[in-house]
């Protein structure tokens, strides 16, 4: 359990950081055009989105705030499990971080109900995510290039034994 309150500090300054952003978004964006940050490639947007990644799923905010808290859970089991190690650093800076974006998106629907995106890669016209988003999308690529490159079955096995 003292591995978990360690990292408190971390998730709470991520999560205010997010928490930041997005009053900033609110209030100088909500209502505008959006501001190009690089012409035709990136701007600022305001949107508030009441579903899931890239807006599937809308109005459905107590199966979002059920599968936040199965997830919080999830990983509060997975960082009792690791053992206290250098090696498992790394590991256990996704789960902040990961951490971070699920509370960070929880608090928007909690209060607001709605999540404020403002990030949009016109380029490609990718959804417009927020900072939230961008913990959580570049942990699960940590995640999965960890797992295939750096951490080995025994590693796991120590971990989920």
């Amino acid at each position: 359990m003292k591995k978990i309150l360690k990292t408190l500090p971390a998730i709470g300054l991520l999560v205010l950081f997010d928490q930041l952003t997005k009053l900033l978004a609110i209030r100088f964006l909500q209502g505008t055009k959006g501001i190009p940050l690089i012409k035709n490639v990136l701007e600022l947007y305001y949107v508030e989105n009441r579903g899931a990644a890239f807006g599937i799923m809308q109005n459905k905010q107590w199966f979002f705030l059920a599968i936040t808290l199965v997830i919080l859970g999830a990983v509060v089991w997975l960082a009792l499990r690791i053992p206290d190690e250098n090696r498992f650093r790394p590991l256990e800076i996704c789960l902040v971080f990961i951490t971070a974006g699920a509370v960070g998106n929880l608090i928007d629907r909690l209060f607001r109900h709605y999540v404020v995106d403002f990030i949009y890669f016109k380029l490609i016209d990718f959804p417009v995510f927020n900072v939230a988003d961008i913990y959580v999308t570049v942990t699960a690529f940590a995640f999965v290039l960890l797992g295939l490159f750096y951490y080995k079955d025994e590693d796991f096995n120590r971990i989920f034994q």
